[in-house]
């Protein structure tokens, strides 16, 4: 069960170089998974959490995308999109095996193996919050929503 996924101590590679999740400075962590950069839908997350990231920056947190694709799709996919946000590349799988989001899709009547839209809110390397079966319209809004209820509850 994913309640208890722990940010694994090794390093991924990103659009800005090395990251370790269990070693982030910001009190907030927001790790969304996308099925592939340049979709229609991974355009729309994308840009809606990079339209917001002042909001999450001043709220101590960091947000990370993280799909299949290479860093150099990323790249492009980042510079294409004007995007602010920092992007992971898992080609081997390790974080989408980790938080569960492999899942058997339908496309065009095949049955194929994808990444299901997902994303986790952690406190202080603590998951919080996943949200399941995301889809991508509006989603960065509610995950902002949520951030500050939490930020909220947290300095009460």
């Amino acid at each position: 069960m994913t309640e208890n996924i722990q940010l694994p101590e090794q390093n991924f590679p990103t659009t800005t170089g090395e990251i370790n999740l269990s070693r982030l400075p910001s009190a907030w962590l927001i790790v969304y998974f996308y099925p592939k950069d340049s979709t229609p839908g991974c355009t729309t997350q994308a840009v809606d959490f990079s339209n917001l990231i002042d909001e999450f920056s001043a709220l101590d947190s960091t947000i990370l995308g993280v799909s299949r694709d290479s860093v150099k799709a990323h790249q492009n996919f980042t510079e294409k999109q004007s995007l602010r946000i920092n992007l992971i590349s898992d080609k081997e799988e390790v974080l989408c095996t980790l938080f569960d989001v492999i899942k058997e899709k339908n496309m065009y009547g095949k049955k194929v193996m994808g990444i299901e839209r997902s994303t986790f809110i952690f406190h202080q390397g603590k998951l919080l919050k996943a949200y399941r079966k995301v889809k991508a319209a509006g989603h960065a809004e509610q995950v902002l929503a949520d951030l500050k209820h939490y930020t909220q509850l947290n300095s009460a």
